[in-house]
Protein backbone atom coordinates (compact mmCIF):
# COMPACT_ATOMS: atom_id res chain seq x y z
CA UNK A 1 0.00 0.00 0.00
CA UNK A 2 2.94 2.41 0.93
CA UNK A 3 4.20 1.45 -2.58
CA UNK A 4 1.44 2.22 -4.23
CA UNK A 5 1.20 6.01 -2.61
CA UNK A 6 4.89 6.41 -3.10
CA UNK A 7 4.56 5.51 -6.96
CA UNK A 8 0.98 7.80 -7.13
CA UNK A 9 2.89 10.78 -5.25
CA UNK A 10 5.09 10.52 -7.70
CA UNK A 11 2.95 10.46 -11.23
CA UNK A 12 0.82 13.32 -9.27
CA UNK A 13 4.39 15.38 -8.86
CA UNK A 14 5.47 14.88 -12.64
CA UNK A 15 2.08 15.19 -14.13
CA UNK A 16 1.51 18.53 -12.20
CA UNK A 17 5.70 19.73 -12.75
CA UNK A 18 5.28 20.69 -8.93
CA UNK A 19 8.23 19.42 -7.50
CA UNK A 20 10.30 21.14 -4.80
CA UNK A 21 13.67 20.55 -4.44
CA UNK A 22 14.09 17.87 -2.06
CA UNK A 23 11.40 16.16 -4.75
CA UNK A 24 13.82 16.64 -7.69
CA UNK A 25 16.49 15.60 -5.69
CA UNK A 26 15.50 12.26 -4.50
CA UNK A 27 14.32 11.27 -8.15
CA UNK A 28 17.81 11.92 -9.47
CA UNK A 29 18.92 9.86 -6.69
CA UNK A 30 16.62 6.91 -6.88
CA UNK A 31 17.41 6.97 -10.60
CA UNK A 32 20.95 6.96 -10.74
CA UNK A 33 21.02 4.22 -8.41
CA UNK A 34 18.26 2.06 -10.19
CA UNK A 35 20.38 2.66 -13.67
CA UNK A 36 22.37 -0.72 -14.95
CA UNK A 37 24.17 1.22 -17.46
CA UNK A 38 23.84 4.80 -18.82
CA UNK A 39 25.37 6.92 -21.85
CA UNK A 40 26.10 10.25 -21.66
CA UNK A 41 27.55 12.69 -24.09
CA UNK A 42 28.68 16.61 -23.77
CA UNK A 43 31.41 19.35 -23.30
CA UNK A 44 34.00 19.49 -20.70
CA UNK A 45 35.51 22.34 -19.52
CA UNK A 46 38.49 23.51 -17.72
CA UNK A 47 39.66 26.62 -16.82
CA UNK A 48 43.43 27.06 -15.53
CA UNK A 49 44.13 30.89 -14.51
CA UNK A 50 43.65 32.25 -18.04
CA UNK A 51 43.51 29.80 -20.43
CA UNK A 52 40.43 27.17 -20.60
CA UNK A 53 40.28 23.59 -22.40
CA UNK A 54 37.47 21.86 -24.15
CA UNK A 55 36.90 18.43 -25.04
CA UNK A 56 33.95 16.47 -26.42
CA UNK A 57 33.36 13.61 -23.74
CA UNK A 58 31.44 10.28 -24.62
CA UNK A 59 30.70 8.40 -21.34
CA UNK A 60 29.57 4.66 -21.57
CA UNK A 61 29.12 2.75 -18.33
CA UNK A 62 27.89 -0.94 -17.37
CA UNK A 63 26.80 -2.21 -14.10
CA UNK A 64 29.88 -4.57 -12.64
CA UNK A 65 32.71 -1.60 -13.05
CA UNK A 66 32.87 -1.08 -16.65
CA UNK A 67 33.58 2.22 -18.35
CA UNK A 68 34.53 3.75 -21.10
CA UNK A 69 35.06 7.81 -20.92
CA UNK A 70 36.26 9.10 -24.78
CA UNK A 71 37.43 12.98 -24.38
CA UNK A 72 38.35 14.54 -27.28
CA UNK A 73 40.77 17.80 -27.23
CA UNK A 74 38.71 20.42 -29.49
CA UNK A 75 41.62 22.23 -30.35
CA UNK A 76 42.97 19.65 -32.43
CA UNK A 77 41.34 16.93 -32.15
CA UNK A 78 43.66 14.28 -30.10
CA UNK A 79 41.45 11.57 -28.46
CA UNK A 80 42.14 9.60 -25.12
CA UNK A 81 39.95 6.70 -23.58
CA UNK A 82 39.83 5.83 -20.00
CA UNK A 83 38.79 3.01 -19.94
CA UNK A 84 38.13 0.38 -17.04
CA UNK A 85 36.98 -3.27 -17.32
CA UNK A 86 38.12 -6.65 -15.50
CA UNK A 87 40.98 -6.66 -16.77
CA UNK A 88 41.80 -2.94 -14.90
CA UNK A 89 41.95 0.67 -15.53
CA UNK A 90 44.04 2.15 -18.98
CA UNK A 91 44.23 5.18 -20.90
CA UNK A 92 44.55 4.99 -24.44
CA UNK A 93 46.21 7.00 -26.88
CA UNK A 94 44.93 5.13 -29.98
CA UNK A 95 46.69 7.57 -32.78
CA UNK A 96 49.68 6.68 -31.29
CA UNK A 97 49.11 2.81 -30.53
CA UNK A 98 49.65 3.47 -26.57
CA UNK A 99 47.79 2.27 -23.72
CA UNK A 100 48.68 2.95 -19.85
CA UNK A 101 47.63 0.50 -17.57
CA UNK A 102 46.96 2.34 -14.14
CA UNK A 103 47.34 0.42 -10.97
CA UNK A 104 44.98 2.31 -9.41
CA UNK A 105 40.73 2.78 -7.84
CA UNK A 106 39.84 5.18 -10.50
CA UNK A 107 37.05 6.60 -10.83
CA UNK A 108 36.01 5.92 -6.82
CA UNK A 109 38.93 7.81 -5.43
CA UNK A 110 38.49 10.96 -6.50
CA UNK A 111 34.87 12.99 -7.66
CA UNK A 112 34.33 12.72 -11.82
CA UNK A 113 32.62 15.46 -13.07
CA UNK A 114 31.32 13.19 -15.94
CA UNK A 115 30.11 9.95 -13.85
CA UNK A 116 26.71 10.18 -13.11
CA UNK A 117 26.85 7.28 -10.38
CA UNK A 118 29.96 9.26 -8.37
CA UNK A 119 28.11 12.68 -8.88
CA UNK A 120 25.03 11.36 -7.16
CA UNK A 121 27.57 9.52 -4.50
CA UNK A 122 28.98 12.86 -3.64
CA UNK A 123 25.62 14.49 -3.47
CA UNK A 124 24.58 11.74 -1.00
CA UNK A 125 27.49 11.65 1.08
CA UNK A 126 27.08 15.40 2.28
CA UNK A 127 24.72 16.36 4.90
CA UNK A 128 25.23 20.18 4.11
CA UNK A 129 24.25 20.07 0.91
CA UNK A 130 22.44 22.56 -0.63
CA UNK A 131 18.79 22.18 -2.33
CA UNK A 132 17.69 25.11 -4.81
CA UNK A 133 15.50 25.98 -7.00
CA UNK A 134 16.44 28.17 -9.97
CA UNK A 135 14.86 29.96 -13.24
CA UNK A 136 15.21 26.78 -15.51
CA UNK A 137 14.56 23.72 -12.66
CA UNK A 138 16.60 22.81 -9.81
CA UNK A 139 20.49 22.99 -8.27
CA UNK A 140 22.18 20.82 -5.81
CA UNK A 141 25.48 21.92 -4.39
CA UNK A 142 27.70 19.53 -2.67
CA UNK A 143 31.26 18.77 -1.31
CA UNK A 144 33.60 16.53 -3.60
CA UNK A 145 37.03 15.07 -3.10
CA UNK A 146 39.94 15.71 -5.92
CA UNK A 147 42.79 14.38 -3.76
CA UNK A 148 45.16 16.15 -6.78
CA UNK A 149 43.92 19.74 -6.00
CA UNK A 150 42.49 20.77 -2.74
CA UNK A 151 41.04 24.10 -3.66
CA UNK A 152 38.39 21.95 -5.57
CA UNK A 153 35.68 22.29 -3.22
CA UNK A 154 32.45 21.91 -4.32
CA UNK A 155 30.06 20.69 -7.06
CA UNK A 156 26.78 22.50 -8.75
CA UNK A 157 24.55 19.84 -10.60
CA UNK A 158 21.91 21.32 -12.42
CA UNK A 159 18.43 19.72 -13.67
CA UNK A 160 16.08 21.56 -15.93
CA UNK A 161 12.34 21.07 -15.10
CA UNK A 162 12.06 17.89 -16.52
CA UNK A 163 14.91 16.45 -13.86
CA UNK A 164 17.17 16.06 -16.55
CA UNK A 165 21.10 16.36 -15.54
CA UNK A 166 22.08 19.39 -18.00
CA UNK A 167 25.25 20.56 -16.34
CA UNK A 168 27.40 20.15 -13.45
CA UNK A 169 30.35 22.76 -12.52
CA UNK A 170 33.10 22.20 -9.74
CA UNK A 171 34.03 25.18 -7.93
CA UNK A 172 36.94 26.67 -6.04
CA UNK A 173 37.04 27.64 -2.52
CA UNK A 174 36.24 30.62 -3.80
CA UNK A 175 33.41 29.76 -5.83
CA UNK A 176 35.07 29.94 -8.97
CA UNK A 177 34.24 27.86 -11.73
CA UNK A 178 36.89 25.79 -12.26
CA UNK A 179 35.83 22.90 -14.19
CA UNK A 180 32.07 22.68 -16.01
CA UNK A 181 30.42 19.64 -17.76
CA UNK A 182 27.54 20.38 -20.31
CA UNK A 183 25.45 17.41 -20.60
CA UNK A 184 23.53 17.20 -24.30
CA UNK A 185 22.74 13.80 -24.30
CA UNK A 186 21.94 11.44 -21.18
CA UNK A 187 20.44 7.82 -21.83
CA UNK A 188 19.30 5.51 -19.04
CA UNK A 189 19.71 2.03 -19.61
CA UNK A 190 21.44 1.73 -22.63
CA UNK A 191 23.09 -1.79 -23.78
CA UNK A 192 26.41 -2.54 -23.89
CA UNK A 193 27.94 -5.88 -24.19
CA UNK A 194 30.95 -6.66 -22.80
CA UNK A 195 33.13 -6.48 -25.88
CA UNK A 196 32.54 -2.95 -26.36
CA UNK A 197 34.97 -2.38 -22.88
CA UNK A 198 37.81 -4.92 -24.18
CA UNK A 199 41.15 -3.01 -24.64
CA UNK A 200 41.65 -4.15 -28.09
CA UNK A 201 38.18 -2.93 -29.25
CA UNK A 202 38.56 0.67 -28.17
CA UNK A 203 42.28 0.82 -29.94
CA UNK A 204 41.09 0.71 -33.54
CA UNK A 205 39.02 4.50 -33.30
CA UNK A 206 41.73 6.25 -35.65
CA UNK A 207 44.44 6.06 -37.84
CA UNK A 208 48.04 5.43 -36.21
CA UNK A 209 49.68 8.63 -36.60
CA UNK A 210 53.41 7.52 -38.48
CA UNK A 211 55.12 10.32 -37.82
CA UNK A 212 57.90 10.82 -35.03
CA UNK A 213 59.74 13.86 -34.41
CA UNK A 214 63.55 13.32 -34.91
CA UNK A 215 64.29 16.10 -32.77
CA UNK A 216 62.59 18.43 -30.19
CA UNK A 217 61.20 21.94 -31.42
CA UNK A 218 62.51 23.34 -28.10
CA UNK A 219 62.91 22.88 -24.63
CA UNK A 220 59.92 23.47 -22.31
CA UNK A 221 60.87 25.46 -19.24
CA UNK A 222 57.95 25.63 -16.06
CA UNK A 223 56.28 28.74 -15.46
CA UNK A 224 56.34 28.30 -12.01
CA UNK A 225 59.28 26.84 -9.56
CA UNK A 226 58.72 27.16 -6.00
CA UNK A 227 60.95 29.52 -3.78
CA UNK A 228 64.91 29.23 -3.73
CA UNK A 229 64.74 26.29 -6.44
CA UNK A 230 66.55 26.65 -9.54
CA UNK A 231 67.65 24.92 -12.47
CA UNK A 232 71.37 23.68 -12.41
CA UNK A 233 71.75 21.30 -15.26
CA UNK A 234 70.12 20.67 -18.97
CA UNK A 235 71.45 17.49 -20.79
CA UNK A 236 70.12 16.06 -23.99
CA UNK A 237 70.34 12.76 -25.15
CA UNK A 238 70.08 11.34 -28.59
CA UNK A 239 67.60 8.20 -28.69
CA UNK A 240 67.14 5.24 -31.63
CA UNK A 241 64.23 7.65 -33.00
CA UNK A 242 64.47 11.45 -31.44
CA UNK A 243 65.78 12.31 -28.23
CA UNK A 244 65.70 13.16 -24.57
CA UNK A 245 66.25 16.32 -22.31
CA UNK A 246 66.89 16.17 -18.51
CA UNK A 247 66.51 19.62 -16.56
CA UNK A 248 67.65 19.18 -13.16
CA UNK A 249 66.68 21.90 -10.53
CA UNK A 250 68.14 22.06 -6.96
CA UNK A 251 66.96 24.10 -3.89
CA UNK A 252 64.83 24.41 -1.29
CA UNK A 253 62.49 21.88 -3.46
CA UNK A 254 64.86 20.01 -6.29
CA UNK A 255 62.77 18.13 -8.79
CA UNK A 256 63.63 16.41 -12.08
CA UNK A 257 61.77 17.56 -15.33
CA UNK A 258 62.19 14.68 -18.85
CA UNK A 259 61.05 15.63 -22.05
CA UNK A 260 61.67 13.60 -24.58
CA UNK A 261 59.86 12.92 -28.42
CA UNK A 262 57.03 10.70 -28.06
CA UNK A 263 58.26 7.00 -30.27
CA UNK A 264 55.50 5.12 -31.99
CA UNK A 265 55.64 1.91 -31.78
CA UNK A 266 54.41 -0.50 -35.29
CA UNK A 267 52.66 -3.37 -32.76
CA UNK A 268 50.47 -1.98 -29.90
CA UNK A 269 51.65 -1.24 -26.66
CA UNK A 270 50.78 -1.27 -23.20
CA UNK A 271 53.05 0.19 -20.06
CA UNK A 272 52.29 -0.66 -16.55
CA UNK A 273 51.68 2.78 -14.59
CA UNK A 274 51.19 3.29 -10.64
CA UNK A 275 49.08 6.31 -10.03
CA UNK A 276 45.62 7.78 -11.24
CA UNK A 277 44.64 9.22 -14.62
CA UNK A 278 44.31 12.84 -14.00
CA UNK A 279 43.16 15.57 -16.69
CA UNK A 280 46.42 17.84 -17.05
CA UNK A 281 44.96 20.81 -19.05
CA UNK A 282 45.39 19.49 -22.96
CA UNK A 283 45.65 15.38 -22.42
CA UNK A 284 45.05 12.53 -19.82
CA UNK A 285 47.81 12.46 -17.54
CA UNK A 286 49.54 9.62 -14.84
CA UNK A 287 49.73 11.22 -11.29
CA UNK A 288 51.05 9.60 -7.80
CA UNK A 289 52.51 11.38 -4.72
CA UNK A 290 56.09 11.92 -6.25
CA UNK A 291 55.23 12.37 -10.15
CA UNK A 292 53.11 13.30 -12.97
CA UNK A 293 53.71 12.32 -16.29
CA UNK A 294 51.91 12.93 -19.79
CA UNK A 295 52.46 12.98 -23.51
CA UNK A 296 51.36 16.53 -25.38
CA UNK A 297 51.76 17.80 -28.98
CA UNK A 298 54.38 14.94 -29.50
CA UNK A 299 56.49 15.27 -26.70
CA UNK A 300 56.13 12.96 -23.20
CA UNK A 301 56.76 14.67 -19.96
CA UNK A 302 57.93 12.87 -16.74
CA UNK A 303 58.41 15.25 -13.57
CA UNK A 304 59.53 13.57 -10.54
CA UNK A 305 60.59 14.76 -7.00
CA UNK A 306 60.88 13.13 -3.30
CA UNK A 307 61.19 16.75 -1.62
CA UNK A 308 58.23 18.78 -3.15
CA UNK A 309 54.70 17.53 -1.60
CA UNK A 310 51.57 16.65 -3.80
CA UNK A 311 50.29 19.87 -4.42
CA UNK A 312 53.08 21.45 -5.57
CA UNK A 313 54.49 19.14 -7.94
CA UNK A 314 50.97 19.57 -9.49
CA UNK A 315 51.79 23.19 -9.91
CA UNK A 316 54.95 22.78 -11.91
CA UNK A 317 53.18 20.59 -14.14
CA UNK A 318 50.22 22.91 -14.34
CA UNK A 319 52.66 25.36 -15.19
CA UNK A 320 54.23 23.67 -18.52
CA UNK A 321 50.81 22.00 -19.69
CA UNK A 322 49.44 26.03 -19.61
CA UNK A 323 51.96 28.69 -20.53
CA UNK A 324 55.17 26.71 -20.34
CA UNK A 325 58.48 29.19 -21.83
CA UNK A 326 60.33 27.52 -25.07
CA UNK A 327 63.74 27.93 -25.79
Amino acid sequence: MKKFLFVLLTIVLVGCGKYNEKDAYNELINSIEKLNSYHVSGELMLYKGENSYTYDVDVAYKKDDFYRVSLINKVNNHEQIILKNKEGVYVLTPSLNKSFKFQSDWPYNNSQIYLLNIISTDLKKDDSRVLETTDSGYAFTSSVKFSNNKDLVNQKVYLNKDLKLSKVEILDSNDNIKMQMKFSNVEYNKDFDDEYFKLENNMNTKEIEKTTMSELESIVYPMYVPVNTYLTSQDKIKLDEGERIILTFDGDSPFMLVEETVSINDDFDTSVIYGDPYLISDTVGAVTDYSVSWISNGVEYYLVSDAMDYVELMEVAESISVNAIAK
